[in-house]
């Protein structure tokens, strides 16, 4: 899990961009490591989502600002993301590895 934050660092969370890119890098790495015995291993990063804990106290018109700049035109759901983490544990997704699945409306374009 991830965020789009270091494709698009709108908030200054230095450190935690850089963890979470890191974690790309360590998913690329994982992938061919783990690719062989046929484990895929991918990243699903996720823009501010409506409503959780995290973003409870989010104002409302950053979402509007958020959703009105999604091709969308809406903020992503936390079931929405979910479909998403759940494809790459279907059958589905058992062609793709090293990925990251950027869930954010069209946000941020990967």
């Amino acid at each position: 899990m991830s965020t789009n934050l270091f494709q698009n660092p709108v908030v200054p969370y230095h450190d935690y961009t850089a963890a979470k890119a890191a974690l790309l890098s360590l998913t690329g790495t994982a992938a061919h490591d783990l690719g062989p015995d046929g484990i895929t291993v991918n990243m699903v990063s996720a823009g501010l989502l409506r409503t959780t804990d995290a973003s409870a106290a989010t104002p409302e018109f950053v979402f509007d600002l958020i959703a009105s700049s999604t091709p969308v035109r809406r903020v992503t759901t936390p079931e929405e993301f979910a479909d998403a983490v759940l494809f790459f544990l279907s059958p589905w997704g058992r062609a793709v590895t090293g990925q990251n699945l950027i869930v954010d409306g069209g946000l941020v374009k990967g």
